[in-house]
């Protein structure tokens, strides 16, 4: 589920932030180690697509779910009426090739007993055409990819190949074709619209990739928070962000207007069974270092930069 407020409370305590940063410009965050852990760019744009049917049939209510830490991301508590007709709450996944949950492979040696499929979202007459309305927003979150962590973007590609290979071996048609017309780097988007997000995790994406948040809307003042990085953005219509869900403690609230996110993720799972070896963390070149303002932060040296 991600959420552990009592595990993320004690490592504030162990760890604690030397100070707080609003970040509201271009930025860049890097650790002691020169690893990339933040990038920040806002009033990016990014578009959207209607599947207001699929955000309506997403939520869960109370006696569905057993409970908070489990299926907070659809249950119906987190999200807030739309202003707009025709606006749906809701949350979606959208993949051409994942694991089911508790399915998922974890390590790249592991004896496999599953096999990956479609996400519910893509099967049935119209997937097709659902990742045609897609591909704008799929093709931008791949040039930020191929940009922020190129040998990701490398491997996440090398991936989808034998993905596709795979597939037609197997008879996965549905699979072969979805993965065809599949055209970002990422190998599942999640479609978000007017939720309130705790401060949680991403515990199946890789440690050393980097998710890609877009969001649009009518809404104003909101800010995500990283409570274990002491960071907090402006987080406004227009924002990208991009950061290791699974390393970054994140959450967004919202009191009032409307807002959909685009999250592009990968999983540890489907790399593992493309047998696509992992990668090294993304690190600033420490050449460009003299011409950047240095920030103290936790510690350690971080670099800070504006374009």
């Amino acid at each position: 589920s991600g959420l552990n407020d009592a595990r993320e409370e004690a490592l504030l305590a162990k760890f604690p932030p030397a100070e707080r940063m609003f970040l509201d410009s271009p930025s860049v965050v890097i650790d002691a180690g020169y690893r990339i852990i933040l990038w920040y760019l806002p009033d990016m744009f990014i578009a959207t697509v209607g599947m207001g049917d699929l955000l309506r049939k997403s939520i869960t209510t109370g006696n569905e779910s057993t409970g908070r830490t489990s299926k907070w991301r659809t249950n119906n508590s987190n999200f807030r009426a739309a202003m707009e007709p025709g606006l749906i709450p809701g949350c979606i996944n959208i993949s051409p090739c994942w694991f089911q949950q508790g399915r998922e492979v974890s390590t790249s040696f592991a004896v496999i007993t599953f096999i990956p499929e479609v996400s519910g979202t893509l099967k049935g007459d119209s997937n097709l055409s659902s990742i045609m309305d897609m591909q704008r927003p799929a093709l931008l979150s791949s040039a930020a990819l191929r940009v922020m962590h190129p040998q990701l973007y490398r491997a996440s590609m090398s991936t989808h190949v034998k993905l596709g290979l795979w597939a037609a071996e197997q008879g996965q048609d549905e699979m072969y074709r979805c993965l065809q017309h599949w055209a970002s780097a990422y190998t599942g988007a999640a479609v978000v619209c007017n939720r309130d997000t705790p401060g949680h995790r991403d515990p199946k994406c890789p440690p050393e990739g980097f998710d890609i948040l877009t969001s649009i809307g009518s809404y104003d003042n909101a800010v995500m928070n990283l409570t274990n990085l002491g960071i907090d953005l402006a987080y406004n219509p227009g924002v990208m962000v991009s950061y290791s869900g699974r390393l970054v403690r994140h959450g967004v609230q919202v009191s009032e207007g409307n807002r959909i996110v685009w999250a592009w993720f990968m999983r540890d799972s489907v790399h593992n069974h493309a047998r696509t070896p992992r990668t090294e963390y993304a690190k600033y070149n420490l050449a460009d270092f003299a011409m950047y303002h240095l920030a103290r932060y936790n510690q350690a040296d971080f670099v800070r930069y504006r374009t």
